[in-house]
């Protein structure tokens, strides 16, 4: 009797071990190293997606501390930074927006969330308030790291298809091709656009890390506008001659599901001249 309530005490705790593993949503920090010979030294981006307005410490202090730890040239955003249902408080994003621009660069296109409160370009216009440079089919020069780069962004297409498309090719029409070029966008699963883009590396969000995980075995179960097993859940994806980097995203208490083994990201990117 005493070797099995050994046993059953063993598999108990084994099993809430696994569990807090499974539901643990501290932040991470995932790097990334894109080699490019259109730089001259290295340029480091933190890139944030789908926030969702969601809560990071008093006043998003744990976030803001993340990205500083990092030393950033030059902060992107990816869309869904913020919410539209379950409305979770604005001004957490819009906070977070303001406080990282008092010190970076930042950069933003908007997602499929920020198109669904019905105030679109209002949020854009708060977002350009608290300093950032909102992208929507635009692509503009930026200085980073000692030297120029190009950066574009466009919309969600739920905006508009032929909105999309039309902002996709204004932004990659202003690339000049010699300078690295980066696309912000929110959907990751558009490869065949971006592939025939011109843009050096194009950074995504939107799929949630498939929203639950089997680290080494599947990597995402289910995303919108992918379905069960997306092919672009979260990670680094080669198209051709451009770089696609998905984050997992920031998304918490905003899920209708709890995350598994999959704990929200900031992501780091490194763009390096080659070794």
């Amino acid at each position: 009797m005493k070797k099995k309530t050994v046993a059953a005490l063993a598999a108990g705790s084994a099993a809430a071990g696994v569990l807090l593993a499974a539901l643990d949503a501290r932040l991470a920090v995932r790097h990334y190293v894109v080699e490019s010979e259109k730089v001259e030294a290295p340029i480091r981006l933190a890139v944030l997606t789908d926030l969702h307005a969601c809560k990071y410490g008093k006043n998003q202090n744990d976030l803001l501390r993340a990205v500083a730890a990092q030393d950033p040239d030059l902060v992107v955003m990816c869309g869904d930074i913020v919410d539209d249902h379950p409305r979770l408080e604005e001004w957490r994003a819009l906070r977070t927006i303001k406080k990282l621009a008092e010190r970076w660069p930042v950069y933003y296109a908007s997602g499929n969330h920020e198109y669904r409160t019905g105030r679109l370009a209002e949020i854009k216009r708060l977002v350009e308030a608290c300093g950032a440079v909102v992208l929507d089919g635009d692509c503009v020069c930026a200085a980073a790291g000692g030297q120029m780069l190009q950066i574009g962004g466009i919309d969600d297409p739920e905006a508009g298809e032929a909105r999309w498309q039309w902002q996709l090719s204004a932004a990659s029409g202003s690339l000049d091709g010699s300078h690295f070029s980066i696309l912000l966008t929110h959907r990751p699963e558009r490869v065949t656009d971006y592939a025939g883009s011109g843009f050096d590396l194009v950074l995504a969000g939107h799929a949630h890390g498939g929203q639950w995980r089997l680290p080494g075995l599947i990597n995402g179960v289910l995303a919108p506008n992918q379905g069960f097993f997306p092919s672009y859940a979260g990670g680094r994806y080669e198209l051709g001659n451009t770089t696609l980097i998905v984050s997992r995203g920031l998304a918490r208490e905003s899920t209708r599901v709890p995350r598994l083994f999959n704990r929200p990201e900031l992501v780091v990117v490194d763009v390096e001249p080659p070794k």
